[in-house]
């Protein structure tokens, strides 16, 4: 989950969790990134999982169609 995340960062820019982990880690720096990781990983899980379950999309995710 935390390679996960980091993808997320990476293809997710512009997501609400996206935007949540910058905003966490401008200001504490290098420092805080490691917790603010494993705090996306957790944040992820439960947002995939309210999309599983109940559809709900993450708010920003850009989704492809199939």
């Amino acid at each position: 989950m935390i390679q996960l995340s980091w993808f997320w960062l990476l293809h997710q820019p512009d997501s609400a969790l996206s935007r949540w982990f910058h905003s966490r880690t401008n200001l504490a720096g290098c420092r805080r990134r490691q917790p603010a990781i494993v705090a996306l990983a957790r944040k992820l899980i439960i947002a995939l999982w309210k999309f599983v379950q109940h559809g709900v999309v993450i708010d920003g995710a850009v989704m492809k169609g199939a």
